[in-house]
């Protein structure tokens, strides 16, 4: 066995186990075979999957401590869901100020409760974690609230894995959610409007879990081809991660009923894009139909090109090298 080898005085015997343990890193982690919103760990010797998410926007904290705390667990859920996973139980890393601060206080104790009050809701017990405080300095004051989870989810069957990449032009993107414009506390709100503080954006637990019923629900009848959560960056963001990961564009058309700006980079909670066969669109829409959950047809996935409202905004190949690249752009 390895453990008897490993006992053995002979250096090759050891470097031979070592390195055949090293070997299962690759044999364990699928995340390689599939982009997805969580990274994928294979359990040797079963069907089954572990997946691995870790999220908090502290943004949202800072709005709405109790608010923000739900957020956090459940967009560590979603991200399981969109790989296929039931969410399973969460740790997590609670980051603060100084809890003498009596503000700071506060935003421990609500953000713990709207953790709590979500973990409820998802069946997801909180298995351990840690608090770090007084983070802070004189001049910059408190860190932003930062309750980061950890959360684990169990993939049954190693062929319902799914991915976030558009695979094959003339697919069908969906919206799953409620749709409404809300840009509060978004990246766009924040960064291009310099508009630095807002309230939470929508959010509602109960919309949350049966959003990810109806996803796990879709996977399991096989009528997903791709599924990735909307977060930082909204909407727009969202599409295009998913063209980048399969090198595929895609063609919308916005909802006139909102703000363009806000329609593509609000970051309302509760959404996610799919993708799906033409040829399982009935099965797909009939199956909203009769549980009346929110969806919304969006456009297909094209060959290569960004299309919104038939206004070309460029091929993938030039968002991929924006965002592969910005880091190396600026400091090179």
């Amino acid at each position: 066995t390895a453990e008897a080898l490993i006992q053995q005085p002979n250096i090759a015997s050891k470097r031979f186990v070592y390195e055949q343990y090293d070997s299962m890193v690759g044999i364990k982690n699928q995340s390689t075979n599939k982009k997805s919103d969580a990274p994928v760990v294979r359990v040797m010797g079963t069907d089954k999957s572990i997946a691995i998410s870790v999220d908090c926007n502290a943004r949202f904290v800072y709005a709405d401590p109790f608010v923000g705390g739900m957020i956090a667990v459940t967009e560590a859920a979603r991200n399981l869901v969109c790989t296929g996973a039931q969410p399973l139980a969460i740790t997590n890393c609670l980051n603060f100020g100084n809890p003498y601060n009596p503000h700071v206080y506060w935003q421990f104790v609500n953000a713990i409760k709207g953790m709590g009050e979500a973990c409820r809701k998802l069946d997801t017990p909180v298995t351990g974690g840690n608090v770090s405080f007084y983070n802070q300095s004189s001049y910059e004051g408190p860190v932003y609230p930062t309750p980061t989870i950890g959360m684990i989810g169990l993939i049954e069957d190693q062929n319902k894995i799914l991915g976030m990449s558009f695979e094959d032009e003339g697919d069908l993107i969906y919206l799953i959610g409620t749709q409404n414009g809300d840009v509060n506390n978004s990246e766009y709100l924040h960064k291009l409007k310099e508009i630095e503080d807002s309230k939470a954006p929508y959010f509602n637990l109960d919309e949350e879990i049966q959003l990810m019923q109806t996803v796990l629900e879709l996977n399991n009848l096989q009528l997903l081809k791709s599924a990735h959560d909307i977060s930082d960056g909204g909407l727009f963001i969202a599409l295009t991660e998913s063209a980048m990961a399969g090198n595929k564009g895609f063609q919308i058309c916005t909802d006139p009923q909102f703000r363009k700006d806000a329609y593509l980079f609000g970051e309302g909670q509760g959404r996610i894009v799919v993708s799906i066969h033409p040829s399982n669109k009935e099965k797909f829409e009939a199956h909203f139909e009769e549980n009346k959950i929110p969806v919304q047809p969006l456009g297909n996935v094209t060959e290569t090109s960004i299309q919104i409202d038939e206004e070309n905004y460029g091929e993938i190949k030039f968002w991929k090298d924006l965002y592969n690249n910005a880091i190396h752009k600026q400091i090179g």
